[in-house]
């Protein structure tokens, strides 16, 4: 026999939809029934946003887990009844309603609750820019390189630690501001080419580059398009890849910390000067780094 779902305000909810009990054993169905709140910030999102989810309930939560985007999301423990979940929106999902579903183990049981998120239209400049033609279209002998480093990239992508391994607020990884936004569409020599998946800063040459917050290096090293490269896994299907780097400062294995250098500013690979290309990747949603800062940077509540 399943328990009828418990109803609870809108107040005491935010957005959930519905609440879903699994069945609990015999002798637990003379309990009350448990209850999830869920609430998501921001409560609207864009494409390249990152929205953290936090599920809570009164009794203890031993694990949540989301299913959004055709994507299993992991989550992490904030107290022994709260956990949050990294929601990342890709920058080319379509405008609409999402539902997204939440599990969460308690004691003796499993409880579902369906939350929804509406994610709103945002527009993305284009940008035309003139770059060596070897990098628009590689001579033949470079299509092996590329075809092999970006399978080693998708692979990395998908092969995040399990753990946490950010312990404090996130940091701009160099001080100055972005010059190129996320998500902008890319005209090179003419020809259309993929929107640009990270943000620029304006920096110059030999610029010390910070690891955002703790991590293990997963990537140090020369690639075609992104010249010197440096890739750190924050855990939980979380990245920060820094492309364009004049030097390395780090090598694969590496464990750093929020503010350890990782590399200088340069202009190696496919740019138009120096600058600092910084990418994020969360559980292979492109997002932008900007909202992850927004989010989970040192002026946010969360850590």
């Amino acid at each position: 026999m399943c328990s009828r779902p418990k109803v609870l305000s809108a107040a005491a909810i935010g957005i959930v939809t519905a609440i879903h009990i699994l069945p609990r054993p015999a002798a637990a169905q003379s309990a009350e029934p448990p209850s999830l709140t869920v609430t998501a910030e921001p409560r609207t999102a864009r494409p390249g946003d990152v929205v953290v989810l936090t599920v809570s309930a009164a009794h203890d939560i031993s694990a949540v887990r989301v299913h959004a985007f055709t994507r299993e999301l992991p989550g992490f423990a904030v107290d022994a009844h709260t956990w949050r979940v990294l929601v990342g929106i890709d920058l080319e999902t379509a405008p609409r309603a999402y539902s997204l579903e939440v599990e969460a183990t308690e004691p003796g049981l499993v409880a579902h609750a369906t939350h929804r998120i509406v994610v709103t239209a945002r527009q993305f400049r284009t940008r035309k820019l003139t770059v060596d033609e070897a990098f628009v279209n590689p001579p033949p002998e470079a299509l092996e390189r590329i075809a092999r480093e970006t399978a080693e990239l998708n692979d990395l992508w998908d092969r995040s630690s399990t753990a946490k391994l950010w312990t404090s607020p996130f940091v701009r990884p160099v001080p100055d501001p972005a010059n190129s936004a996320f998500g902008t569409r890319s005209i090179l020599n003419g020809q259309p080419r993929s929107p640009h998946s990270g943000a620029d800063f304006n920096s110059a040459t030999g610029t010390p580059i910070k690891s955002p917050s703790a991590g293990r290096v997963v990537l140090a090293g020369d690639r075609y398009y992104t010249g010197n490269t440096v890739m750190v896994d924050h855990g939980l299907g979380l990245f920060s890849l820094f492309a364009h780097l004049s030097e390395i400062e780090v090598k694969v294995g590496d464990t750093v910390n929020a503010g350890d250098i990782v590399g200088k500013v340069g202009a190696t690979g496919r740019v138009t000067g120096p600058h600092l290309h910084w990418s994020v990747r969360l559980n292979g949603a492109r997002v932008d780094p900007l909202s992850l800062l927004a989010v989970l940077g040192a002026d946010s509540v969360r850590k």
